[in-house]
């Protein structure tokens, strides 16, 4: 296993914005880290405000829960309705330039220049990137979703006959609309070449960054650069404490069906507390180790979960159903992205989805950046925007396909426990229809805490990097966010159904302000492609049009 990266601090020689003299993160020297660099290296007004702004929304859901719930419910439907077709348009325009420039010309700019090299293997990089995003959907999401979407038809497919296979294909491609190419492009491809392109330039790894091509160096010290870190934080935050609180409802549900064990709030808080406690040792322990294990388990249990579900379920059908879905999908791509028939449907699914995938993009954009460099543009498309995709869609199949397989075999199984309480009991109801339902019910729930512990060590990361102004966030501050996530998702629970409702619609009203962050990759991410390109001499170099007035100011 690599070695850590050695705390840093920046070489006091270095002008500030001056370009790299290395591969690797800012010009530095090693040095021993101390109290007082650390101090110096966080930027405590964005640490104070971002969580200040959590515990405040956490206090008032626990005080007030109808009266938040409300608030926010109201002003969740107005950014649903008007901020939805900006960022379906958004997430469609992200995947199609991040095709082009890694087909085109620019695919073979590696990412940090010419000489670096990648610091991880590609199943450990791929790991890592699809563990982070999986979490919030990998078994939450990916068993209910198609089983709903089956039971009641969406309405882009209205007139399908439910029970037929063309209900089972319609209900893979409105998930496969969800979670496939445009969630995936947004995360990683445009944001992250951005990204590392300003690192290149002496730029933190912060969102600020995202606008360092339009505003230039003075986006580093600015109000706006500090407001930018922040509302990109709340909303990743947000983003981050779902899944949480997801996994405690889940797994509550799966020990009460399968050992009995009372589902109550104190064994939602022991499971909240547990995921806790493991993220902030993987989180303090570096992407090297604690992040990189957990998302090689989460992988290798992943494919060994889908072949226990091919065989004990139905191997045939979810094949059958994985090709006709992905059929109907290329068939539909455009036409599902853009959908704006039923207003009040979108927003509960294809915004609501859309709009947590954009608030993630800049921090996960932070967390590829840190991992991706000595990657060229091709391989970062390839295997961000193309490669997962496929995978989370297959993944989507083997649950949500069984569960359909299942529905059939025995109607209400599992969408009377899903109508009954929800995305939680889905997958617990599904592996009790298995044989050795119980072992694959206990590995299911495994598996979920893992994913969710490397969301929320990856993210842990990202956020504490936000909030760093120079090198590698301290590990004080990596714990800090994943101690802060767990202790707002074990309140919200406390308060019920409402707190996490109203956490739902708060992920889709941040995502307004990231969304005009995430607005310009869509053209400055081919500007830095092309200036890559001449500087490693992928392109010829451009023509001084300011040779004739040096000229002439010398004479």
């Amino acid at each position: 296993m690599p070695t850590p990266p050695a705390r840093t601090v920046p070489d006091a020689d270095v002008p500030t914005g001056a370009e790299p003299t290395t591969d690797g993160d800012d010009a530095c020297h090693t040095v021993a880290a101390s109290p007082s660099g650390d101090r110096r290296r966080t930027d405590i007004p964005v640490l104070a405000v971002s969580g200040g702004l959590l515990t405040a929304f956490v206090l008032a859901a626990l005080i007030a829960p109808t009266a938040t719930g409300d608030v926010v419910n109201t002003i969740f439907t107005f950014v649903a309705r008007w901020f939805g077709p900006l960022w379906q348009v958004l997430l469609l325009a992200t995947f199609g330039v991040a095709l082009w420039l890694g087909f085109s010309r620019y695919g073979k700019v590696r990412l940090g220049g010419s000489g670096a090299r990648p610091e991880y293997g590609r199943f450990q990089w791929v790991a890592m990137i699809m563990s982070t995003l999986l979490a919030g959907g990998g078994v939450f999401f990916a068993a209910g979703e198609p089983v709903q979407h089956y039971v009641e038809t969406p309405p882009y497919y209205e007139g399908v006959e439910s029970g037929t296979r063309q209900a089972t294909e319609a209900a893979l491609s409105q998930s496969f609309a969800h979670w496939g190419f445009l969630a995936w492009a947004v995360l990683g491809t445009l944001a992250s070449i951005v990204m590392i392109r300003g690192q290149e330039r002496g730029m933190p790894l912060r969102p600020r960054t995202l606008l360092y091509p339009l505003l230039g160096e003075r986006i580093r010290h600015s109000r706006l650069g500090a407001a930018v870190d922040i509302v990109c934080v709340i909303a990743v935050v947000a983003g981050t404490v779902g899944p949480i609180g997801f996994l405690g409802l889940q797994v509550s549900y799966g020990l009460s069906k399968v050992f009995g064990i009372s589902g109550g709030y104190p064994v939602q808080l022991g499971v909240i507390v547990l995921l806790t406690v493991v993220a902030v040792l993987s989180v303090a322990s570096g992407i090297d180790r604690g992040i990189q294990f957990f998302s090689r388990a989460n992988i290798w249990l992943a494919v060994a979960l889908m072949a226990v579900f091919l065989v004990l379920g139905s191997l045939g059908f979810v094949l059958d159903s994985f090709l006709g879905g992905l059929g109907q999908y290329a068939k539909d791509f455009v036409p599902l992205a853009l959908n704006r028939g039923d207003h009040a449907w979108l927003g509960s699914w294809t915004v609501f989805f859309f709009g947590w995938f954009l608030g993630y993009g800049p921090l996960m954009s932070i967390f590829v950046a840190r991992i991706s460099k000595g990657r060229t543009v091709r391989d970062l498309v390839v295997s961000t925007a193309i490669i997962p995709p496929l995978a989370t869609m297959f993944w989507f199949t083997v649950f949500g396909g069984t569960g359909i397989f299942l529905e059939q075999q025995h109607p209400g199984a599992v969408s009377g426990p899903l109508k009954a309480v929800g995305m939680d009991a889905a997958v617990i109801s599904m592996a009790e229809q298995l044989p050795m339902g119980a072992v694959v019910a206990v590995a299911l729930l495994l598996l979920t805490i893992t994913f969710v512990v490397t969301t929320t060590d990856s993210m842990s990361y990202s956020i504490a990097a936000a909030g760093t102004k120079t090198g590698e966030p301290t590990r004080a501050v990596r714990a800090f966010w994943a101690l802060l996530m767990g202790a707002a998702a074990a309140v919200l629970i406390l308060v019920g159904d409402g707190g996490i409702t109203a956490l739902q619609s708060f992920i889709v009203v941040t995502a307004v302000p990231v969304g005009f962050i995430m607005l310009p990759t869509l053209w400055t991410a081919p500007r830095v492609a092309k200036e890559m390109a001449r500087e490693q001499g992928l392109l010829p170099a451009e023509p001084s049009a300011t040779a004739p007035e040096h000229a002439r100011d010398a004479s």
